[in-house]
């Protein structure tokens, strides 16, 4: 008995010392700073799932199910939600696909983390749904910010696949209230992390659920501050969103120019995302017309009249 009890302190230890490994703040960097989206995006399926599979083991490492839980959501983004939006018509059936599962790991990856925030209140859900905002946040710390901004960003961002879900769409602000703690424990988290996902919040979303593009206009300017010429995702998410909303095609075409112009390499820290975000860009600009009623006479800047 005595030596099975030492065999499984060893084996928990062992299993702790890897998560501590691979939950290490530097390990995003292998990820970020890579300037190969596709080498990236072969590999984050299986070490998504090491994860996972790691923290059946070791349940209660909030390191290791942080890193799991945001790997979820930034892999649904990066190389299902954002390649989808990129097929052509004819391609709808595959586009429907990748979207369902973007939507999916959205999910899976925001309850990893609910978990995770469930470990200081474990009424946390149920408060949330009753709408007890404050009694629902109020044990959590700074330390906590990671995981209520990854879980905010998946729970939008599954929405914003699917805005027919109405059911999903009436749990929106329990997602604003956990990026306004964000907000509350640490304004600066992340750079502009926080104020991205309000430009896509306000600049999304419908009047009546919320949506407004002054304020997702008033984070932009704080996004772009924040970020210090290192990150493009302000110029983007402004673009695709209260741009393309208004069908200002000139401030759409100003503001992916922006994208384009940057260098990823000026970023290394953010070179992954940036290129990401290039493409998209030249993307956008090269189908600009499916968004946009364009005036060709005026080197299509103009909207059409009528």
């Amino acid at each position: 008995m005595l030596v099975m009890t030492i065999s499984c302190s060893i084996e928990k230890l062992a299993l702790n010392k890897a998560a501590d490994m691979l939950s290490a703040s530097s390990g995003n960097d292998v990820f970020t700073r890579d300037n190969d989206p596709e080498l990236v995006g072969d590999a984050l399926p299986f070490a998504i799932k090491f994860y996972e599979s790691l923290l059946a083991s070791v349940p209660n490492h909030q390191g290791l199910r942080l890193r799991t839980g945001s790997l979820y959501v930034m892999y649904a983004n990066a190389f299902l939600q954002t390649p989808a939006d990129m097929m052509p018509r004819e391609e709808a059936p595959r586009k429907d696909e990748l979207l369902r599962r973007a939507k999916n790991l959205y999910l899976r990856g925001r309850d990893i983390l609910l978990v995770g925030l469930e470990k200081k209140n474990p009424l946390l859900r149920a408060q949330l749904k009753e709408r007890r905002y404050e009694q629902a946040l109020a044990a959590l710390q700074p330390e906590d910010a990671p995981f209520l901004y990854w879980a905010a960003a998946g729970w939008v961002a599954a929405y914003a696949i699917d805005p027919v879900d109405m059911k999903l769409g009436l749990t929106l602000p329990q997602a604003a209230a956990l990026m306004d703690r964000v907000l509350r424990l640490d304004p600066r988290f992340s750079s502009s992390s926080v104020d991205n996902f309000y430009i896509l919040y306000y600049g999304s979303l419908p009047d009546y659920m919320g949506g407004d593009p002054r304020k997702a206009r008033d984070y932009f300017q704080k996004a772009v501050a924040a970020a210090k010429g290192r990150d493009t995702s302000p110029f983007l998410a402004l673009a695709v969103t209260v741009s393309q909303n208004d069908q200002n095609a000139v401030e759409f075409k100003s503001l992916l120019q922006k994208v384009l112009d940057f260098d990823p390499d000026a970023a290394p820290e953010n070179r992954l995302v940036n290129i990401l975000n290039r493409r998209k860009a030249r993307w956008l600009l090269d189908h600009i017309g499916d968004f946009f009623l364009l005036d060709e006479s005026a080197d299509g800047l103009k909207k059409k009249e009528g």
